[in-house]
């Protein structure tokens, strides 16, 4: 799980994955381990995180409940000691709590925020604060939610709104230190069952089809690779073309 490198082996760069244990952030951890890249991999589902970890060639998992501020400041001190200072950081951990805004109490809030958003601020902290010696890639992962919303997802959908403003705040703060930090906000991202789903499901999207974990990846790839240096402070929308459609009732 922790392996600490030795003194002289082939130095990789390091990238931090929360919530990496499935869907999106699995398909992260898969995509950027095939690319060479050392990965750590950051989630509360301890099985499934190891089986990945498991999966991979150069993968290391920690298990981390994001709610739990003690819990990130030992884990993240823990990883900083075992692999070192990290080229990238992919806030991806978020959770969907979508209830009746009556009836939504301040636990149900503060449980979305505190997940969703709190723990961009803190992990990007700690990690920026190695950050500073040597540059490097914070990657947040927003929602199609920020900019637009169905009844009774208030928590949520200011989480991920929170993500895409805290993201241009974090570029502006961390830019002299060479640390650019950009966000992806992703549509209908199908993370099992993609063969199940019916023709009308892809038929709605302009790119004619549903989104795979794979789509979000390969953004963080292109966000990781140093040739694109001169994109910080974005939000990039991969949504299939959904919230560019102008739609109406007739």
């Amino acid at each position: 799980m922790c392996r600490i490198r030795e003194k002289g082996e082939k130095d990789v760069k390091t990238v931090i994955v929360t919530g990496a244990a499935n869907g999106i952030g699995r398909g992260i951890a898969q995509l950027l381990d095939a690319e060479g890249y050392q990965t750590i991999l950051l989630d509360r589902e301890e099985k499934a995180g190891k089986l990945v970890a498991e999966e991979l060639e150069n993968a290391y998992f920690y298990p981390l409940d994001l709610q739990d501020e003690k819990a990130v400041r030992t884990t993240f001190k823990e990883v900083l000691k075992n692999h070192g200072t990290p080229y990238g950081l992919i806030n991806n951990a978020g959770i969907s709590k979508f209830m009746d805004f009556f009836e939504m109490s301040m636990s149900d809030w503060q449980e979305v925020i505190q997940t969703n958003l709190t723990s961009v601020f803190l992990c990007s902290q700690l990690v920026a604060s190695e950050m500073k010696k040597s540059g490097g890639v914070i990657i947040n992962m927003a929602s199609t939610r920020s900019f637009m919303s169905e009844p009774d997802t208030e928590a949520y959908a200011a989480s991920k709104g929170g993500i895409t403003a805290i993201t241009h705040a974090l570029a502006r703060t961390l830019g002299p230190y060479h640390i650019r930090v950009n966000s992806i906000a992703p549509g209908w991202i199908a993370t099992e069952g993609y063969e199940e789903l019916r023709e009308v499901d892809h038929s709605q999207h302009l790119s004619g089809r549903v989104g795979k974990p794979s789509d979000i990846a390969r953004i963080c790839s292109f966000l990781l690779d140093e040739r694109n240096d001169f994109i910080t402070a974005e939000t990039i929308v991969a949504d299939g073309g959904m919230t560019r459609k102008m739609i109406y009732e007739h």
